[in-house]
C-alpha cells in the first residue's frame, strides 16, 4: 500500500486530496503546515510527498529545500501541486528537488494520478478515467 503525505493548508483541498488517493488504496497522511510536514516525512517515512506552496509560516519551497538537505528524507519524492503556476516558481521547485510541478486546476486530479502511476506509487491505470476526476 502506498503511503502518501499531503502537506497543504487548505482543509478542503487536503479532503479532496486524500479521498482521491484513498480510493485508489493509498494510506494518506496529512500535515497542515510546512513544519508539521517536515516532522511527519521524517515520522512516517512517505512514498510520496505532495507539497502546496502558499502557506502560512514556511512555505512549500522552504519544506522542499529541508526535506532535500535531510539524509532520512532525500530520497522521497516531492510533487509540487499549488495555484502558483508561474514560470519562476516552477523552475523553483524543480531546482530545490522537487519532481514534478501540478498546477491545481481541472485536470490536477488526473494528471496527478497518472503521475503516481508513472512512478510506480499507485499500480491500477485502468481506475484513472473511471476515479481520476475526468467522469
Amino acid at each position: 500500500m502506498a503511503k502518501i503525505l499531503i502537506v497543504e493548508d487548505s482543509p478542503v483541498q487536503a479532503l479532496a486530496l486524500q479521498y482521491l488517493l484513498e480510493k485508489q488504496g493509498a494510506l494518506v497522511f496529512h500535515a497542515r503546515d510546512g513544519q508539521s510536514g517536515l516532522i511527519m516525512a521524517r515520522k512516517r517515512m512517505p512514498d510520496v510527498i505532495l507539497l502546496d506552496i502558499n502557506m502560512p509560516d514556511m512555505d512549500g519551497l522552504e519544506v522542499c529545500r529541508q526535506l532535500q538537505q535531510d539524509a532520512e528524507t532525500s530520497h522521497i519524492p516531492v510533487i509540487i501541486l499549488t495555484a502558483d503556476n508561474n514560470p519562476p516558481t516552477l523552475r523553483n521547485s524543480i531546482s530545490l528537488g522537487a519532481i514534478d510541478f501540478i498546477p491545481k486546476d481541472g485536470f490536477t486530479n488526473a494528471v496527478l494520478l497518472e503521475t503516481l502511476r508513472q512512478l510506480h506509487i499507485l499500480a491500477d491505470s485502468n481506475s484513472l478515467l473511471k476515479n481520476g476526476g475526468i467522469e
